[in-house]
């Protein structure tokens, strides 16, 4: 007889804690009693629950107008065939922006510290993005895209919420003739292949493997002269063709060829932007894009990696069954933070490791705790009998640590001239058997008058993340910064 094993179910991450869809989902009943254009596409099940039917484009389409109207008092529509956004999906990348821009990582030009201005690529007919950046935050948005029906009916989406339109700019990129078509007939590129300050070879993809992008111009050219932003957003066309775009038959919110496809789908196109990025470089504070595979995610990252961004962030966006990955990255210089003692709290902090996989035990947690620090630069040694590592790191080390600047560990030479001094930060992690699959580490702060000491917390949160995804079984997460 098989042995039952209860399976522990995957905590999936939550949508961001600040949508408004948080703790409050979509009432279809509710929209329904007050919206009567939307009360025919809600139906009930045996249970007496309202629902739509995702596969019905004109339901989503409604559904998207009356939240829209009931929750942000915009008024909004699109026509047949367009791109329809999800608004709890779309309001969790705005929070994410602003969790990004609030959290003083980058810092940014004084002189307009109440002024956030956006970019947003490609917006489409709908421009949820500068619609709700506007009406949550006030706050200011160039819009692009290249089609005349997107142009047009953005337009008219801005235009209709005139309390936000002064706003949001819409601005019309230049197709060249050499474009990809809607029928998907490559011809030249409208890019040549080596741009003023990019080598071509810079962000190479392997031959057979992947497909450059050769459409229309995305931020260079586009962006004009002098002009500096905050950030930059984007949803990016993720397929490689319209018959890949079509495949899920769960739902139906539309999308034009341009919207959805172009060749080598969203690891081109964001491929490009990245190659925008070297060439704009500080002209945004932060460059960001929705990424719809994992495994593209990693290749990304990798690629801002070859050249030389300041700062990577990720973070994942989930609505329902369906899950989006953000990315972030800038060239600005991170700030320096300057601490006081008083800002810490605890000396002692402590997680769990649960759901170790079974080829692991203490000594590679500890060895991987060793190597986390090393690869930060920071001093380090390890007692295998006593089970601790012992560090000492400076203000660049914190810094480095905190914003994922690590080296490889063949790169680090020795670090054992870190000496301890007031001005470091020095404390000890210890890692403990609890039962077989479960580990307690506990860090302990030596110094707390440590002028670094108010760091202390966020690292060991960085050396929790960076543990349990090394070590223990699949389990999701979310980290808005």
């Amino acid at each position: 007889m098989p042995s039952k094993k209860r399976r522990r179910k995957e905590e999936r991450p939550k949508i961001h804690p600040k949508n408004k869809y948080s703790d409050n989902p979509p009432d279809f009943a509710l929209l329904a009693s007050l919206y009567p254009t939307f009360k025919p596409f809600v139906f009930y099940t045996r249970e007496g629950r309202p629902r739509i039917d995702w596969t019905d484009f004109n339901a989503t389409r409604e559904l998207t107008r009356v939240l829209l109207l009931h929750d942000h008092n915009l008024h909004w529509w699109i026509p047949d065939g367009q791109l329809c956004p999800t608004v709890p999906n779309r309001s969790n990348y705005i929070h994410w922006i602003e969790d990004l821009l609030s959290s003083h990582i980058i810092p940014r030009d004084n002189s307009n510290e109440d002024n956030v201005r956006g970019f947003d690529i490609g917006t489409g007919a709908n421009c949820i993005y500068p619609l709700l950046g506007a009406s949550l935050f006030g706050w200011s948005f160039v819009a692009s895209d290249m089609t005349d029906v997107a142009i047009e009916w953005a337009e008219r989406n801005v235009k209709n919420n005139p309390n936000i339109s002064e706003l949001i700019e819409i601005r019309k990129v230049k197709c060249s003739q050499n474009t990809l078509s809607s029928e998907g007939l490559s011809v030249e590129s409208s890019y040549s292949e080596e741009r003023e300050g990019l080598p071509s070879s810079s962000l190479d993809m392997p031959a057979g493997e992947d497909k450059s992008y050769n459409g229309p111009s995305i931020l260079v050219d586009v962006v004009r002269d002098g002009e500096t932003f905050d950030f930059c957003m984007c949803n990016p066309p993720f397929f490689e063709s319209f018959e890949e775009a079509g495949l899920n038959p769960r739902t139906s919110c539309g999308g034009t060829y341009e919207e959805m496809v172009c060749p080598g789908g969203e690891k081109a196109f964001i491929t490009r932007i990245i190659e925008d990025s070297v060439v704009l470089k500080q002209s945004f504070r932060w460059y960001t894009s929705m990424v719809g595979r994992k495994v593209n995610l990693k290749f990304l990252v990798s690629k801002l990696r070859q050249v030389g961004v300041t700062v990577v962030k990720t973070t994942e966006f989930v609505q329902g069954k369906t899950c989006r990955w953000g990315l972030a990255w800038s060239f600005v210089p991170p700030a320096t933070k300057i601490v006081t003692p008083h800002v810490t709290e605890k000396n002692i902090l402590s997680f769990m490791l649960e759901g170790i996989q079974r080829q692991f035990g203490a000594i590679h947690v500890l060895r991987s705790v060793e190597s986390f620090f090393l690869a930060g630069g920071a001093s380090c040694k390890l007692n295998a009998s006593s089970f601790v590592v012992d560090i000492t790191a400076s203000a660049d080390h914190c810094n480095a640590l905190l914003n994922n600047d690590v080296k490889h560990i063949d790169e680090v030479a020795s670090c054992s001239n870190v000496q301890e001094a007031p001005s470091n930060l020095c404390f000890s992690i210890l890692v403990f058997q609890q039962i077989p699959g479960t580990l307690l580490v506990k860090g302990s702060l030596q110094h707390r008058d440590s002028a670094l000491s108010g760091l202390f917390s966020s690292i060991v949160q960085q050396l929790e993340a960076s543990l349990r995804q090394k070590f223990c079984k699949e389990k999701t997460g979310t980290n808005y910064i």
